[in-house]
């Protein structure tokens, strides 16, 4: 009986610590969208409104990405030049020269503290980081200038999944779709080209705009280490890939 007791009190800390980080994540956000201090009491009451009114189901309505993108929107010349175009975007592998390009991004923290663990600052380290055989990385190009990366690391081939990674580093490029261009595109690499199963992603805080997006390629929440205070998620081939070629297969 006490052994009972004593299992549900760490799971209802669990909870609690649980709760604690996504409120917090929750609290970070509508500062970032420029919800004041003195308005948190009446966002928590519109919380409660909706609560009460079950109006509408999380996601439902929310369009996949791929009902927009298709296999047939990435061009494919991995063979012949090592690069995947997903329209305006391209993956090439990661290059010294913009290597040096990630330091100064790094600079930014708002980039350098959204990584765990985070990314070597010194640029000899990176260049060590970047060719170690369980990481692959990619140079994201728009309009044929570097702006970003986008990779896997702790690549296990025996269990067919690795953890995505990607930035964009250039200021003044938010809204074009680049982020989510270079994640089809890297997606594509990873189930097709390696023939993964799985793709995880981690992040430090709980970011809505992120999840948002990231749901939309079918990656669904894992759950969230508590002691690190990462959120986990999963995309599988199954959901991922396989849909985007069932989506083409049935195009007019």
């Amino acid at each position: 009986m006490r052994e009972q007791n004593d299992e549900k009190t760490v799971l209802k800390q669990e909870r609690d610590q649980m709760l604690r980080l996504v409120s917090k994540g929750f609290y970070n956000e509508l500062i970032n969208y420029g919800v004041r201090k003195d308005e948190i009491l009446r966002v928590a009451s519109h919380l409660l409104d909706n609560l009460m009114a079950q109006e509408k189901k999380p996601g439902e309505g929310v369009q996949y990405y791929n009902h927009i993108f298709t296999l047939d929107t990435v061009k494919d010349e991995w063979k012949e030049r090592k690069r995947l175009t997903v329209q305006h975007v391209t993956l090439r592998p990661l290059q010294p020269a913009v290597i040096s390009k990630v330091v100064q991004w790094l600079k930014n923290p708002a980039i350098r503290e959204s990584f765990v663990p985070a990314f070597p600052e010194q640029e000899t380290d990176l260049q060590k980081y970047f060719t170690h055989p369980t990481r692959d990385y990619f140079g994201i190009y728009y309009n044929e200038q570097p702006v970003g990366i986008v990779g896997g690391e702790n690549i296990d081939p025996v269990a067919g999944k690795l953890e995505m990674k990607k930035l964009v580093g250039e200021s003044g490029l938010q809204g074009k779709g680049i982020g989510k261009r270079a994640t089809f595109g890297f997606l594509y690499y990873a189930f097709l080209i390696l023939d993964l199963n799985k793709v995880y992603i981690h992040s430090r805080d709980i970011n809505i705009h992120n999840l948002n997006l990231n749901s939309r390629f079918g990656f669904e929440l894992e759950g969230i280490a508590l002691a690190a205070g990462l959120l986990s998620c999963r995309l599988t081939r199954a959901v991922g890939i396989a849909a985007a070629a069932a989506h083409r297969n049935h195009e007019p």
